[in-house]
């Protein structure tokens, strides 16, 4: 959706630094959208900013409070990725904002779906008399906030799978643990359970590996871990249940809160919609489905799915063990090299 108005190459590079600005909070706003802003006067820019964290202030007040001669402001460009709020959450709207400082003009990325803001926020700043461009960059605007577009429009997190699997397509060697992805691999996972929301496995993985599923090797927060465990099998003293994490346990058992471990009941019954409306209720945009096989092929065979990881190491033979998902008629849209690594990345 764009305005009356065209807009410059000039624009399409503040967005693009907006952008950029943005994910650098990657993993730590949720469950707010990632948003850039910055603040331009005669070509030049006087002012910077980024979402941080829920609660905090908005990317566009950030931008406004670096500025350090505010008289410029009603003379400047106030570019934002993703459309001005028009609600009072923990923090005012950001829209009124810009209307009481009077900006020049107002460039957004994308507009917001949430039904809170979603031409809203525009409205506002128009009404205002203010000349508001959209639609700058739209498709990276949306793609930067594709988890949490997925979550309002969708009623359900963004999913990824993933998993690693041997040159014989196994998962292990004789159904124990077994390490099949490098240090270098290991490293990309643990960023990646850095920038997601959430990580999910079922049973049989939490039993046989017992993972901690925290992020180790960089630096991040941990994701909400979740568990699906029917029958409560797994025992409380396992790593899943250690304190460094939030831990949602889905289960045909009980509801229940302890502290930070939270007990989920459903139906077993249409288990996928079951899990991912729970999974909505508790705003989960993301999550990255880890295992096992038998998990990971529901979620395939349902169609279910955003985004896929398929790790290789293609100088191991297991030979025996538990099969690797059957994953075919899907091309991968790239595949990189991690030393005697590879992984091949999918979207739906």
């Amino acid at each position: 959706m764009t305005s009356l108005f065209s807009w410059t190459m000039q624009d399409e590079t503040y967005i693009k630094r907006g952008i950029e600005l943005a994910q650098k909070a990657l993993g730590r706003t949720y469950p707010n959208p990632l948003v850039g802003s910055v603040i331009v006067h005669n070509g030049k820019i006087i002012g910077e900013g980024y979402h941080h964290k829920a609660g905090e202030n908005h990317a566009e007040i950030n931008a406004i409070e670096s500025v350090e001669d505010k008289s410029l402001i009603p003379e400047s460009t106030i570019y934002v990725t993703l459309e001005p709020c028009a609600h009072y959450g923990k923090t005012p709207p950001c829209a009124l904002k810009i209307k009481e400082l009077g900006f020049r003009k107002v460039v957004i990325g994308a507009m917001d779906s949430h039904d809170k803001v979603n031409g809203k926020g525009k409205k506002i700043i128009q009404d205002a008399g203010i000349e508001v461009v959209s639609g700058v960059l739209e498709q990276e605007c949306i793609e930067l906030n594709k988890r949490f577009f997925t979550h309002h429009e969708k009623k359900r997190p963004y999913i990824i799978l993933k998993w690693a699997q041997s040159a014989d397509g196994f998962l292990d060697k004789d159904f124990k643990p077994t390490a099949i992805s490098n240090s270098l691999v290991n490293q990309f996972v643990h960023q990646l359970r850095a920038d997601e929301h959430a990580i999910l496995v079922g049973t049989h993985t939490a039993l046989n590996d017992n993972p901690s599923l925290t992020v180790r090797n960089v630096e991040g927060v941990n994701p909400v871990r979740i568990l699906i465990d029917f029958d409560l099998k797994v025992p409380s003293d396992f790593s899943i249940f250690n304190r460094e994490a939030k831990t949602i346990v889905i289960n045909s058992v009980k509801e229940e809160t302890r502290e930070h471990i939270h007990f989920i009941k459903i139906k077993k019954e249409n288990f996928l919609q079951e899990l991912t409306d729970a999974l909505y209720k508790e705003q989960i945009q993301s999550v990255i489905i880890e295992g096992g096989s038998h998990t990971l092929q529901q979620f395939i065979d349902a169609d279910l799915w955003d985004e896929a990881m398929v790790i290789k190491n293609d100088s191991l033979e297991l030979q025996q063990g538990t099969k690797a998902p059957e994953f075919t008629g899907t091309k991968p849209l790239r595949t990189e090299v991690f030393r005697n690594n590879t992984i091949e990345f999918y979207q739906s």
